[in-house]
């Protein structure tokens, strides 16, 4: 099986292998290697093959019907023309001067996600008792709407936060949907004569909350849902929530492996980091950090949890490390060499599943340049034109804990080790590593202090986004009856957007409550009137309380990564920590791998 296949496959039961253990993969999405993590995405719904649009008894055209839009290539300078932006629309729900609702899956393909035009979803749950329509329109250089035919450096020069932006108001200004006459005319529904609500999760949920801040007034209110607005280079606090809320004994466990792991790479011999290389199943990646790294893999399996999911491959993971002999480990877990042993046996067995017959520097390793998929530019790429957001403006490297806390992940991947792979990717926007312009994002569209009238936010405790939306330790939002801040106890990432998970409480709450607000919120609106003033309302007890663990020693906020000399750690030479004076890394591998400078983080 080659990778691209085996990173594809969606598995909805365990894989049965032969031994005690049963070893889980789920969704990664098409990802090109085992070492780049899942990116921020809404879920998809799925449909029943006889769900159709119904209007009156009559048949409405196909959810998954395509419609175009011409969007402006480049919006500070639209001499340059325009693209074909595809967008999905029904008038199911629609009378004359209701809300149109639009929403926009983000980093992904919108062709597989008309189901946000159906009340399954928070679009159609709002817009059904308002009488609204409801849009999905795709994003700039995910799918096929392509402002140029290859996802080249040259072409991603206008692949921006700013210019996706400005795509959702020229759209919600300009667009001429295709209402039958007879309903309303098309060209008469911008946001001077209609509501509009946009609608959002994950990024597109921070792209909410930014364009309101940014173009105040042309959307009457939005909708957040694990909004990452906060952008976060050193993005360490992506494992928190799975560290706060996985089985202790599970988390006592893989801490005391990551250390050992770590102490192992970084001041053992050649052999002893070997050994323990090999009884991890990758005796052949050659780079001791792609090694460490790859046991991210397990906790990435987070993300895809629901509150249907049931266990799902995470917690697959988990018995294998706690159960023995039909016995689960206490709360302190069984310790370290019952740990490695059987992490060793799973993530053996792991990654020959993973892999196949790749060969696993291929596979797993990420220091060689020359690889296809850092050069493959067609376009329908989600990963490469996110990674570019990332490397330019957002970071969200997935790294491990700064020294004195806690980690379930290893301390020899920084940001340093994704910003190199910045340089292959992109080599002529990045001939060197660099660090994304998170700063000037913040500064840009609010981040964490976003301050707008009728934005409703979803997060959850147990999201791994959760430390980059309003609701995180680090910057904890008051909710008030104009901007609400909801925490959700039973969800995940984006799990409110959709209603087949309302089967918890806290969710069917939250998604009646935001009916209610956004009835009366869509009967504010008046006609050629923009909202001058903000005003954010008193302050109100969120529906879900937040969780009740107080974090009063994180680390601040600024915290710089450990300092790693991958030189050292990858070359194999026995140190120890007094002779480890934290040089720069000098990467030593296989086909010329990069020697760079330091970074600054």
């Amino acid at each position: 099986m080659k990778l691209f296949q085996a990173l594809s496959l969606v598995i909805l039961s365990p894989l049965i292998f032969t031994g005690v253990y049963s070893v889980g993969i789920s969704s990664l999405d098409g990802r090109p290697n085992g070492n780049i993590p899942p990116h921020p995405a809404m879920p998809l719904v799925a449909l029943p093959a006889d769900m159709k649009p119904l209007r009156d008894g009559i048949e409405l055209p196909p959810y998954s019907t395509i419609y175009y839009f011409d969007q402006l290539i480049d919006h500070k300078k639209p001499e340059l023309g325009t693209f074909k932006q595809r967008y999905m629309f029904t008038w199911e729900y629609y009378q004359k001067g209701g809300p149109i609702i639009l929403s926009t899956p983000g980093e992904g393909n919108a062709a597989t996600y008309f189901g946000y035009l159906t009340n399954r979803t928070v679009p159609g749950l709002l817009a059904q008792p308002n009488h609204g329509a409801t849009i999905v329109l795709e994003h700039r250089f995910f799918g096929l709407s392509n402002p140029y035919p290859d996802l080249s450096t040259t072409s991603l020069r206008v692949h921006t936060i700013e210019q996706a932006i400005e795509d959702l108001v020229y759209f919600a200004r300009n667009v001429h949907l295709p209402f039958p006459e007879a309903i309303e005319d098309g060209n008469n529904v911008g946001p001077d004569k209609n509501p509009w609500i946009l609608v959002g999760g994950s990024y597109s949920g921070a792209l909410v909350s930014w364009t309101m801040v940014s173009h105040p007034g042309v959307f009457h209110a939005g909708y957040s849902s694990s909004g990452v607005v906060q952008a976060i280079s050193y993005y360490w606090g992506y494992f928190e929530p799975i560290r706060q809320y996985m089985p202790k004994n599970c988390s006592a466990d893989v801490e005391r492996v990551i250390n050992h792991m770590d102490l192992t790479f970084t001041f053992g011999s050649k052999k002893e980091k070997d050994a323990l290389k090999t009884k991890f199943g990758m005796p052949n990646v050659t780079h001791y950090d792609d090694v460490a790294g790859t046991l991210r893999n397990q906790l990435w399996a987070w993300q895809s949890l629901t509150p249907a999911s049931g266990g799902g491959a995470f917690f697959t993971f988990c018995d294998a490390l706690e159960m023995k002999n039909g016995t689960a480990a206490g709360p302190n877990g069984w310790g370290l060499k019952h740990a490695l042993d059987a992490w060793g046996q799973y993530e053996t067995k792991y990654v020959a599943n993973l892999c196949g017959d790749t060969p696993q520097d291929d596979c797993l390793g990420s220091y060689d340049s020359s690889l296809a998929y850092y050069h493959t530019i067609e376009v329908d790429n989600a990963y490469r034109s996110w990674l570019w957001f990332c490397c330019n403006e957002v970071g969200y490297w997935q790294d491990g804990a700064p020294l004195g806390w806690p980690s379930i992940v290893t301390r020899l991947i920084t940001p340093q080790y994704d910003e190199r792979q910045c340089t292959y990717w992109f080599p002529e926007a990045f001939p060197q590593a660099t660090r994304a312009k998170t700063l000037d994002t913040n500064r840009k569209y609010d981040g964490w202090n976003v301050k707008e009238e009728r934005l409703f936010f979803v997060n959850a405790n147990k999201d791994p986004w959760r430390e980059a939306t309003v609701s995180s330790d680090y910057h904890r939002r008051r909710s008030t009856s104009r901007q609400p801040i909801h925490v959700l106890t039973s969800g995940y990432h984006c799990s409110d957007l959709l209603t087949r998970f309302n089967i918890a409480p806290d969710i069917k709450q939250v998604q009646d409550t935001a009916v209610e607000t956004f009835t009366k919120w869509i009967k504010e609106f008046v006609p050629g009137q923009r909202n001058a003033k903000k005003d954010l309302g008193t302050e109100i007890e969120p529906l879900v309380r937040e969780r009740d663990e107080a974090s009063t020693t994180i680390p601040s906020v600024d915290v710089t990564p450990p300092v790693v000399d991958l030189g050292v750690v990858n070359s194999g030479v026995s140190t120890s920590p007094s002779s480890n004076d934290g040089a720069s890394p000098r990467h030593v591998g296989p086909k010329n791998a990069w020697q760079l400078p330091p970074v600054q983080v």
